[in-house]
């Protein structure tokens, strides 16, 4: 019960002491097991959050909580596989727990059965009609059409909530995304924008602060420090995918990870974490001039050696792994000095719908903190300009180093863009690679229904339906010089 406290209060370290404790007398109890599971989830500490959940799963016969807990720790470590076995236990122990549905629902979305997903989230929203997190969900789940959606029950459903920010939120993200399916692009801009106003709105976010981070990498990784002889880790296993989120990051990966010898690890965290923890920083963000800093001072081979470390025991089975953190181009000068020989591949999409596509999406809440600016259109369009200026100085101080994948390209040229990326992992060619729709694996991000799919070009140029509202971003790219 102390454990349970200190959970609760999020004072995770004691939390983890006193369910080791509990354990220590009583070793065939899965919720204990479950609880010290989420706790290291929580901390980041994703193998040992795993292992806890290993021991529980055997042992939990019929107590719902216990069940959904142990489905949501495989969850978020990218497990769905193991999850929803556990969430189908649990629902059927607690039919209508609407919170119990949803999770279900997420993991099955992400392993690709969008038929029992989609029951899933109606089963929630039957439950509560007011659970708006389902009926965003479901907007996102297929292409909708006009003889099946839910326009007019979100409609109706925001009449009734006039003062709930959260859900107001959810609703207009859900519609945006419906009405841009049936092609009612100004009713799609109109949900869109007032959505994303309201988080802003209530947001704490300066540009300046991104600016001062991006100017500190370029001032701290100079040319003479990436020059430095420095041994680093030697493993060729990572593939770090960079670059804005939503421009194909996910396509690049289910492409490299057909092929027999790449394994997805997901959109880890660990190198952020692992530079902080070392770097010794005691400021609040991941990532900020202090401790890029003091990271730069970090043994290379002890970072390279930490992060490969703190991956495992998900990778290590095969010759590469793809670590798809699109925000890791910010660590590239740190990547390379301790890992030298992992293989960093950043994608690249045409500015304008690169911004769109961030401006779209509703980020999840641990995600949201990392893409603060994505709610206002012209500030998408500024951290862009960032972004751009400093992969043109990787480019400069490390030639050769990233190799850049154009999304449209990609689209329109599959196998020859495909074996450019296969080659440079330094892996033999295997035809898989050109039927990445068939990849059986989880894809725990937004684009999960999008690359179950072969090849389209539908998301090339999207932004051309929304030019009159984009027209100011147009314009700040014009002046800044970027080619849209």
């Amino acid at each position: 019960m102390l454990a349970v406290i200190a959970l609760e209060t999020n004072q995770l370290v004691p939390a983890v002491k006193l369910l080791e404790r509990a354990i220590a007398i009583d070793a065939g109890q899965a919720e204990y097991y479950a609880l010290l599971g989420r706790a290291f989830a929580a901390m980041h500490q994703g193998a040992r959050a795993l292992e806890a959940a290993d021991h529980a799963a055997p042992l939990v016969t019929t107590d719902a909580v216990t069940l959904d807990t142990i489905g949501c720790i495989y969850s978020h470590a990218g497990a769905h596989d193991k999850a929803v076995p556990l969430f189908l236990r649990a629902t059927a122990q607690r039919p209508d727990d609407p919170q119990f549905q949803y999770n279900l629902a997420v993991s099955l979305r992400f392993i690709g059965d969008f038929v029992a997903a989609e029951k899933a989230y109606e089963k929630a929203i039957s439950v509560d009609r007011q659970f708006f997190k389902a009926h965003w969900s479901l907007a996102q789940l297929r292409t909708q059409t006009k003889s099946g959606n839910h326009i007019e029950r979100m409609e109706a459903l925001l009449q009734q909530v006039p003062d709930n920010i959260e859900a107001r939120v959810f609703l207009h993200n859900g519609l945006a995304k419906e009405y841009e399916d049936l092609a009612n692009y100004e009713s799609a801009w109109h949900h869109l924008s007032a959505g994303k106003a309201l988080v802003r709105d209530g947001m704490e976010y300066s540009l300046a602060d991104d600016q001062d981070i991006f100017a500190a990498v370029e001032h701290i990784y100079t040319r003479e420090l990436l020059n430095q002889p420095c041994a680093g880790c030697p493993s060729e296993e990572p593939v770090f995918i960079v670059g804005m989120p939503r421009t194909g990051t996910t396509l690049v990966e289910r492409i490299l990870t057909s092929h027999t010898s790449v394994h997805s690890a997901g959109e880890l965290s660990n190198f952020g974490q692992q530079l902080k923890w070392l770097s010794g920083a005691e400021t609040r963000r991941l990532l900020d001039p202090q401790t890029l800093r003091a990271g730069a001072q970090v043994d290379p081979a002890v970072l390279g050696n930490a992060y490969l470390e703190s991956t495992r025991p998900e990778t290590g089975r095969t010759a590469r792994f793809v670590d798809k953190m699109p925000l890791n181009f910010l660590n590239i000068g740190a990547i390379h000095r301790a890992l030298p020989n992992a293989r960093i591949v950043c994608v690249r999409r045409n500015p304008m719908d690169t911004c769109l596509s961030n401006y779209r999406v509703l980020f999840s809440p641990e995600k949201a903190a990392y893409y603060r600016y994505s709610f206002d259109l012209l500030e998408t369009g500024q951290y862009y300009l960032l972004f751009d200026h400093l992969m043109q100085y990787w480019d400069t101080v490390l030639p050769g180093r990233v190799l850049r994948v154009d999304y449209e390209k990609m689209v329109a040229n599959q196998e020859v863009e495909s074996r450019r990326l296969i080659d440079f992992c330094g892996l033999d060619w295997e035809d898989a690679c050109l039927q990445f729709e068939k990849n059986p694996a989880p894809v725990a991000t937004a684009s999960s229904a999008q690359v179950r799919q072969p090849i389209y070009t539908a998301a090339v140029e999207r932004w051309k339906h929304y030019q009159q509202q984009m027209q100011s971003l147009r314009d700040l790219f014009d002046e800044r010089g970027v080619k849209v």
